[in-house]
């Protein structure tokens, strides 16, 4: 029997669809700080500080925090199952992984929603 293809479990699909709109988003975030960069050559702390205070910046930051930590695992996660072959060392690796993106991110939470 056939199973359906275009399901987000077990197939790929999920992982492929990650990598593209997680790139996607952070492609849009580095030319927006490119853009910005490019627009304020004379650029102050207090501008800088003025665009991280504005709510809809800090969630752009955020889903660009996200982004990379999504991009970042299932590309480790692709290289860790195709050349870690000890299964007991590549599990290890990937909880290492898993356990320092979720350090990464609660660390861009605390600074962006810090005081």
């Amino acid at each position: 029997m056939v199973d359906n293809v275009a399901g987000l479990a077990r197939t790929g699909l999920r992982d492929w669809l990650v990598q593209r709109v997680s790139a996607v988003i952070l492609a849009l975030y580095t030319l927006f700080l490119l853009g910005f960069l490019l627009l304020n050559p004379d650029l102050q702390f207090a501008d800088w500080q003025g665009l991280f205070a504005q709510g809809w910046f800090r969630m752009f930051t955020l889903l660009s925090v996200l982004s990379l930590a999504g991009h970042a695992w299932v590309g480790v996660w692709g290289v860790s199952t195709d050349y870690i072959h000890p299964y007991w060392l590549r599990l290890l690796f990937q909880v290492v992984v898993i356990l320092a993106l979720v350090v990464f991110v609660a660390w861009a939470v605390a600074i962006l929603w810090g005081n």
